[in-house]
């Protein structure tokens, strides 16, 4: 059964799409008001597609993606590939942490150091975040 967003709120493609759409946008150094005047949009319609709260049309995001000159795929990636009705359930997505730019920064700077380093980046932000060490898989 279909469940309303007033009971669990986005959808979880719709915010990974959304947060996909931030990311990007933010990188290229656009703010949301660019965004909106390019696709003929108020910046509230790209805070409410960011966060997932309105679900971006098909041709919105062709537009989107267009505007980036990247494949519509890329905001698409990352998502696991859910299980079917006879399948368990999937695990949930991890996208309660809002991207900012200095979190996007940090991210395409990191694979320019040499590992040890990003071992090293690693271990301070779990430090300073108060995180337990765990090596990943």
């Amino acid at each position: 059964m279909p469940r309303s967003a007033a009971e669990h709120g986005p959808h979880p493609v719709d915010r990974h799409v959304g947060r996909r759409v931030c990311e990007k946008r933010i990188s290229l150094g656009y703010n949301q008001s660019d965004l909106g005047r390019a696709l003929g949009l108020t910046f509230q319609q790209i805070q409410k597609y960011e966060k997932g709260a309105n679900r971006i049309s098909a041709s919105k995001l062709w537009d989107i993606a267009r505007f980036f000159n990247v494949d519509i795929g890329y905001f698409f990636q990352g998502l696991a590939a859910q299980p079917g009705l006879a399948e368990g359930e999937a695990p949930a997505f991890e996208h309660d942490f809002p991207a900012t730019r200095y979190s996007i920064e940090v991210a395409r700077l990191t694979p320019s150091l040499p590992v040890r380093q990003q071992k090293l980046v690693l271990d301070m932000v779990r430090e300073m975040a108060g995180k337990p060490g765990d090596e990943p898989a």
